[in-house]
């Protein structure tokens, strides 16, 4: 993957609830996992 290619943020929604399912099989998780190690940084909201 090159440096400027990012998951997009519905693609890391969808990862992430693949990851919080309880019957999600391993390789699926694998694959969420990959997709958000790939997700840009949250940004920090002001206080």
């Amino acid at each position: 993957m090159a440096k400027n290619e990012k998951t997009g943020k519905k693609a890391a929604t969808s990862a992430s609830k693949v990851l919080r399912g309880t019957g999600t099989p391993t390789d699926a998780k694998r694959a969420a996992a990959s997709a958000m190690s790939q997700a840009p940084d949250r940004k920090k909201g002001k206080r």
